[in-house]
Order: C-alpha cells, then sequence, then structure tokens
C-alpha cells in the first residue's frame, strides 16, 4: 500500500509545469539568498569550493559548483578504479546470468537500464554498483579510468526521485529516468559502462567532455540536481575495494575496484 500511495503522489507532483516551476526558481537571483542555509543543512565544507559563495548568481549554479583540485585527490594507480562522483554506495554485487541485478529488493534488467541487447550481453555475470548522491554531494562527475569512449547515448524520459524513498518505493527510477549511458574500453579490450541517472524535476545532464579519450580524474559534466551514477563492469574484471560497503560514503577520486 505504501508503495502505491508513493507512486501515486509522485505522479501527480512530478509533472512538466512542476519542474519548470522549481527550475525557474533555482535558477533565479532570488534563490542566491538560499545559498548559504543550503549549506548550512547539508553541512557542505565551503573551504573545498574553488569560487566565493558571494560569486554564486543563484543556488543552481552553487549546486553545481567546482571544487579545488586538491580537494579530490586522484589515486592513479593503473590498476585502479576510482569513484567517479561524491556518493553513497547504494547497492553492489553481481550481475545474474538473466542479466539481472537488484537495488533495494527491487529488480532491474541490464534491457531495461541500457536499451541495448548488444550491450547488456557483455555484462552478464559481471559486477555492478550504485551510487547515490544527495542534495549535499559534489554533483561533477568524473572519469573513473583512462579509456576511450565507444558508445554515448541517452535514455528515458521520467524524472522520478532517487532517493532512499525513491529506490524503494518508485516504478523503477533507475532504468525509467532519463539517463546518459557511456560505454568506454580500457586495457585495449575490456569495457566498463557508466549510466548517470537524472532525479526529480530538474531532469538535467550536462557534458563538459566530449572527448572520446578520457583521463583518470577528468570532469566529464555534472548534473543540474539529485542523481545516481551505476556503473557495469565484465565478468572477472575488477573485485571491489574493502571500502565498498552498503551505506558507505566514498569521494571522487577514491579507490572502488581493482583490476584483475
Amino acid at each position: 500500500m505504501k508503495e502505491i500511495i508513493y507512486q501515486s503522489l509522485i505522479e501527480l507532483t512530478n509533472g512538466k509545469y512542476s519542474s519548470l516551476l522549481l527550475k525557474k526558481f533555482v535558477t533565479s537571483p532570488v534563490s542566491k539568498k538560499l545559498i548559504g542555509q543550503y549549506s548550512k543543512v547539508y553541512e557542505i565544507d565551503t573551504t573545498e569550493v574553488s569560487s566565493d559563495l558571494d560569486s554564486f548568481t543563484c543556488l543552481q549554479e552553487f549546486f553545481t559548483r567546482q571544487l579545488k583540485k586538491e580537494a579530490r585527490p586522484v589515486n592513479q594507480a593503473d590498476n585502479m578504479f576510482v569513484s567517479p562522483v561524491d556518493a553513497k554506495v547504494e547497492s553492489f554485487g553481481r550481475i545474474d546470468e538473466h542479466a539481472i541485478f537488484s537495488v533495494k529488493g527491487k529488480p532491474y534488467t541490464l534491457m531495461d537500464l541500457l536499451g541495448n541487447e548488444h550491450v547488456i550481453e557483455k555484462y552478464k555475470n559481471g559486477k555492478y554498483i550504485v551510487f547515490y548522491l544527495s542534495p549535499a554531494n559534489y554533483h561533477r562527475i568524473h572519469s573513473p579510468v583512462d579509456g576511450t569512449v565507444v558508445r554515448q547515448y541517452f535514455l528515458g524520459n521520467k524524472s522520478y526521485p532517487v532517493n532512499q524513498l525513491g529506490l524503494t518505493y518508485g516504478k523503477e527510477p533507475i532504468s525509467k529516468n532519463y539517463r546518459m549511458v557511456s560505454e568506454v574500453t580500457f586495457q585495449d579490450s575490456k569495457h566498463v559502462t557508466l549510466v548517470k541517472v537524472g532525479a526529480m524535476f530538474v531532469n538535467s545532464i550536462t557534458l563538459t567532455n566530449r572527448s572520446t579519450t578520457w583521463k583518470k580524474g577528468e570532469e566529464i559534466g555534472f548534473f543540474g540536481f539529485g542523481s545516481t551514477v551505476v556503473m557495469l563492469f565484465e565478468e572477472d574484471v575488477i573485485t571491489f575495494t574493502e571500502n565498498i560497503k552498503k551505506g558507505h560514503n566514498v569521494k571522487m577520486g577514491e579507490p572502488i575496484a581493482i583490476m584483475l
């Protein structure tokens, strides 16, 4: 019953016009006045921010803030994947032989997530990890590895919440929301796919790097609001590092997986 009520309320409030109103507000000069309070409520370390708070013209600019380079050191070990974002580890584990994985007890299929039957074959029996970015997090996305982009495309048109309630009671937000899929090769022939999932109301994923060559730690884009990143690995390609635990917070540049 909770799931039905939640989904009904979201369908009623998460529409085109409510999204436009929120976007209009957070990009308006009026919203600038909320930056200080927003930082305090979400306990954001403003000493890491690359610009003075007064330089931001609206709340949206602060939300997509850049950090000082030294604030996020990147592990440069050749055999290491690093986190592409600041986030909480929501879920991780094995993708089964039917290309299904689970988040908050909900099954997701790779076909629903990726929309490409040729791509999903690579990841059967592989590994996955889901990162959740809260409103407090730094929302820039960085490359987790040195690699080459071989495929990049957008899917979905929903914007369901991807927070705790959304993942628990929502209509499979990870595979229904607006999302950007990036497939990358590394070590010549191995594959990893990043799925950047938009969130409620402001369904925005902006690319800042359109090169097909990614360097570990370099910025590739940013989210316009709360969001989720899913990483998919082929079978027998990685093992997760010891710091990867459900509910654990990671920062961009920290190790998340070791190449086998």
